[in-house]
């Protein structure tokens, strides 16, 4: 098979949650665990690191990635969703996975797998896996796919287990309250292997964290209480964040939006306690990976600026947990710097739309649209959503359609924000980078 067919064959053969939601997930570590096994287990060839949580896995993968290669280490990256190429799922050293070795890969295998019936994830994940074994990676990255207990890639055993916060996301399948969804991503938590929490607003869901760590003789710390900050604490501004730290003096983050304050300080935690664990970081790796964490991973859709003349910046953020973030960012920082704001957004169905819209700015001119996914809200519908919380605008039924339309009306003065679901910002992405 070419590149292509092969991905054909990934995205039409075996079950995609990206596309279809629900149908395609399939929790339980069964078929993980009879295809690591058949591959001897490339999991156990390299220290790994596992990261969960609600929002953030992403931005605290990728600056721990760029940390730890700078520092010279070969470094494995596994996560999800990708946004233009489904390589950007599994990179060394920030270099994607090559289309050879996924064609190889299905090829090699398929005979075993098939009969099993893995989903999309649980045969990425082992793709994955194998792939850091071929590369030698010294340390691989994993975030999880959902959740935590009966993810995929649970059958890891990492020298340090991260949690970065929770909020409502996936409540049909992780539980309907803060506490059950900590409850599942606690799941992640092994024996005598150090745990880091990096954000809990209610002490209920603290003390889940805390209660299965102790019952695991895992050693437990929590950001907030890790003093790793001076007094002068974090400033953010158009560059970026700055964090006033206690072990690395002044260290100036690149990436943008509200929420990297919290995801900042969970990998300085995380960095002190690998340190701890006889790991080599220098000051100078801790720098650049802050500082060019985008250009070292390829990571993107964390309020990356796509455009000038007007100013458009998308950013993955797709529930409620996320959107206190950019709603607070929006109103208050963006809305004031710009004439006028055009908001492109759209939702998949099985999210909080509601309440998401309930914390979209009312003073902006809107274009509701929808991906080009199966679980992506039918533009009409999710217009008609937002009309009931005082929002009104224009359909579109692509978002290239309402990219276009949002342009054609902007002017060099005014700011487009492109966002509501990752698959509305995967979308968006190559507009622009066909246009220059």
């Amino acid at each position: 098979m070419t590149y292509e067919d092969t991905l054909h064959y990934l995205y039409t053969s075996i079950p995609v949650f990206q596309h279809s939601g629900a149908s395609a997930y399939k929790p339980g570590l069964d078929t993980s665990i009879a295809l690591d096994n058949h591959l001897g287990n490339p999991h156990k060839s390299y220290k790994t690191i596992h990261v969960a949580g609600t929002n953030g896995k992403g931005s605290v993968s990728h600056l721990l990635a760029a940390i730890l290669q700078q520092s010279g280490y070969k470094v494995g990256l596994y996560t999800s969703p990708h946004l233009v190429d489904f390589r950007e799922r599994i990179r060394v050293n920030g270099s994607m996975i090559t289309k050879e070795y996924v064609t190889g890969f299905v090829e090699r295998y398929r005979s075993f797998f098939e009969p099993l019936h893995p989903s999309f994830f649980e045969l990425t994940s082992t793709m994955a896996f194998d792939y850091f074994r071929s590369e030698k990676v010294d340390i691989a990255i994993i975030e999880v796919g959902l959740g935590g207990r009966l993810d995929s890639t649970n059958i890891i055993t990492p020298v340090l287990s991260i949690i970065t916060n929770i909020s409502l996301d996936h409540t049909q399948f992780l539980g309907d309250t803060e506490e059950k969804i900590a409850a599942e991503k606690a799941g992640i938590i092994k024996k005598h292997v150090p745990v880091l929490l990096g954000e809990a607003k209610k002490e209920s869901v603290l003390n889940v964290f805390a209660s299965t760590a102790e019952a695991n003789g895992a050693p437990f710390y929590f950001v907030q209480n890790m003093d790793l900050l001076n007094e002068s604490h974090m400033l953010y501004d158009r560059e970026g964040w700055y964090f006033d730290t206690k072990e690395y003096g002044v260290l100036l983050g690149e990436l943008g939006g509200m929420a990297q304050g919290v995801n900042g300080q969970t990998v300085i935690g995380a960095l002190k306690l690998l340190i701890k664990q006889g790991l080599k970081i220098p000051l100078n790796a801790i720098r650049e990976g802050f500082g060019r964490v985008t250009e070292l991973t390829g990571l993107m859709g964390r309020w990356q600026k796509l455009n000038e003349n007007p100013t458009v910046y998308c950013d993955t953020g797709h529930n409620v947990g996320g959107w206190q973030h950019l709603s607070s960012y929006l109103n208050n920082q963006i809305m004031p710097k710009y004439k006028h704001l055009y908001m492109v957004v759209g939702m998949v169905n099985d999210k909080d739309i509601d309440g998401v819209l309930s914390m979209m700015p009312h003073d902006a001119s809107y274009f509701f649209t929808q991906a080009s996914v199966e679980r992506a809200m039918p533009a009409g519908e999710f217009a008609a959503k937002a009309v009931a919380h005082g929002l009104s605008g224009i359909v579109c039924n692509t978002v290239k359609e309402a990219v276009q339309e949002a342009l054609s009306r902007a002017d060099k003065d005014d700011m487009i924000f492109i966002g509501g679901s990752t698959f509305v910002v995967a979308d968006a992405i190559p507009l622009f980078q066909t246009s220059k």
